[in-house]
């Protein structure tokens, strides 16, 4: 059997942060270098507050843009009262992928043990854009990235993986 060729995919990085900029986020830096290391582009890379509508804004705009086609987000995925990423963007989800957040507490929990439940971290579809929302550490983001991504973000990868899904994501409004 050939191998499969690469196939590049377009992401998006939102970091939610009141306190961090572009010269000092060390989570959303991981993130591009990680996506960019793999052959990825990043399309579009923003910081905002812990303002739930504007995350909202900011993850809709994309997932409408055809030129991105994941969102990543960092950030406000934990029990405080500014941490408001999930509540922001779970109502953007057509469908919600669970099996996501079940496979980052298994990793994380290996790393940090039960602190892993102060996450909040989950994933979606949303108008066929592929959100995942990441705590704000540079550690998870790797553990998120290196554990899961990088290989359902590769069209090499067998038996399955998210890039040979992407044409037919659409496919429930080509229905008649």
């Amino acid at each position: 059997m050939a191998e499969r060729p690469f196939i590049p995919v377009r992401f998006a990085v939102l970091t939610v942060s009141d306190s961090r900029t572009l010269a000092d986020d060390r989570s959303g830096d991981t993130l591009v270098q990680r996506i960019e290391t793999a052959g990825h582009a990043c399309a579009d890379r923003r910081i905002v507050g812990d303002d739930r509508a504007e995350i909202e804004s900011v993850v809709r705009g994309w997932c409408l843009d055809p030129a991105v086609d994941v969102v990543l987000t960092t950030g406000g995925t934990g029990f405080t009262g500014r941490d408001v990423t999930p509540e922001a963007i779970e109502p953007l989800f057509e469908k919600r992928m669970d099996g996501f957040s079940a496979i980052f507490h298994r990793i994380s929990f290996e790393k940090i043990g039960t602190s892993t439940v102060q996450s909040r971290a989950t994933a979606g579809l949303s108008n066929q854009t592929f959100v995942f929302v990441l705590p704000g550490s540079p550690g998870a983001c790797r553990d998120a990235w290196d554990g899961i991504l990088e290989k359902q973000f590769d069209y090499r990868q067998q038996p399955c993986n998210f890039v040979e899904i992407m044409p037919r994501l659409d496919e429930h409004l080509k229905r008649g």
